[in-house]
């Protein structure tokens, strides 16, 4: 094994002060958002009766970072990283503590929602940015894993977090309580990264500019057939867990299995990005890339015969170790991003990817009203096996 293709280790990656910093923060901060997007939910429901206006609280914060990345991409390269990551942070702040303090109409809450969606992306791509920039070779990739293994995690304790919040404190605390944890992010970006983490002033309207990137960045072949990569198997199995909680009705299950069904994919990307990040060398983790994504979609197929809940729960475990494919694409990722371009790139990524994981479970949901819920949950399976083609060669 040569040094280049030696796996790097936890250590090497947290004894970088920034990464460390930007990691805790995410942490916070998806935790802080998954209890908002629940309180918010339950306060408007509550307050309404509503279904669809309960759903869409739990959706306003996705769909406007589409428009955000499109149109806003460009700044995560033009403006210094640490004043911009955390004014994110303090918007969120505000958000999360005028939604729990305001008697506000449904509508104005969302309208905030939205409103402060749109930089998500933007925030987003300038901590890549300066993550890329901290960490070298594959401390990089194993920096991405751990990032997405703290995602997972927070989401999950955000959300099991939210059901215990609302229940002790109400909605409006349980949303004072995520303000508190958007501040600490804030604070914990403040002290943690370099006032040097500066971005490359350019002249010139954002918007045109950051219109003019994505074309330009979007008509690389290389760039666009990555970006592809690791927008749509992940799209169409997020589409798919969308799913699980028809799919057990449908079945038979009892009533509490819906928690393990939708817990089972996120145990096995927790499961796949350490074990593949932390004891696959770099070259087997890009050799066998496109296998991941088979492993992502196969397991889905089995869903259409009648296996019993356990069977069904390993095999969406087995599925959501397939989510460690993308670890495979990071350094060819990272090489391809044009210089001036490389925090434009990862807001285009954060933006493909909400996009299309908020577009795959309504498509999947319209074919499973017109068949049922295993056959489309299997073509998810079946159509992100075949998107193993787009993975590069090695």
């Amino acid at each position: 094994m040569t040094v280049a293709d030696r796996p790097a280790t936890y250590r090497e990656v947290f004894a970088e002060r920034t990464f460390r910093a930007l990691f805790v923060a995410r942490t916070f901060a998806i935790s802080a958002t998954s209890l908002q997007i629940f309180a918010l939910s339950v306060l408007v429901y509550a307050s309404t009766g509503s279904p669809l206006l309960s759903a869409l609280a739990f959706a306003a914060g996705f769909l406007p970072q589409l428009f955000g990345g499109l149109l806003l991409g460009s700044l995560t390269d033009r403006l210094r990283a640490r004043p911009l990551i955390v004014a994110g942070y303090a918007v969120e702040t505000a958000l999360a503590a005028t939604l729990g303090l305001a008697d506000l109409p449904v509508a104005v809450s969302l309208l905030l929602v939205g409103l402060v969606a749109l930089g998500t992306p933007v925030f987003a791509g300038a901590a890549a940015r300066v993550i890329a920039e901290n960490l070298t070779g594959d401390a990089y990739v194993l920096g991405r894993s751990l990032t997405n293994m703290s995602s997972s995690a927070a989401q999950l304790l955000g959300l099991a977090g939210g059901g215990v919040a609302v229940a002790a404190l109400g909605p409006q605390k349980a949303l004072l309580f995520a303000a508190a944890c958007h501040a600490v992010a804030a604070l914990i970006v403040w002290r943690g990264l370099s006032a040097s983490t500066h971005g490359a002033a350019q002249p010139g309207n954002a918007v045109r500019d950051s219109l003019h990137g994505t074309a330009v960045l979007f008509s690389d072949p290389v760039v666009r057939r990555l970006l592809l990569a690791q927008w749509l198997p992940s799209a169409l199995v997020a589409g798919a867990e969308a799913l699980l909680v028809s799919y057990g009705a449908a079945r038979g299950f009892p009533a509490g299995a819906a928690a393990l069904l939708m817990a089972a994919p996120a145990v096995g990307m927790l499961a796949g990005n350490f074990i593949v990040g932390r004891f696959l060398r770099p070259s087997l983790r890009e050799r066998y890339s496109a296998a991941f994504v088979l492993l992502l979609g196969a397991p889905l197929l089995v869903l259409l015969a009648d296996v019993a809940l356990p069977l069904v729960c390993a095999l969406l475990v087995v599925a959501g170790f397939g989510f460690a494919y993308a670890l495979g694409l990071q350094r060819a990722f990272l090489a391809a991003a044009p210089d001036g371009r490389q925090g434009h790139l990862f807001a285009l990524l954060s933006t493909g990817m909400m996009a299309f994981q908020g577009l795959a479970p309504l498509a999947l949901g319209v074919l499973a009203e017109a068949s049922s819920p295993a056959l489309a949950i299997a073509t998810a399976g079946a159509a992100t096996m075949l998107l193993a083609t787009l993975i590069p060669r090695r």
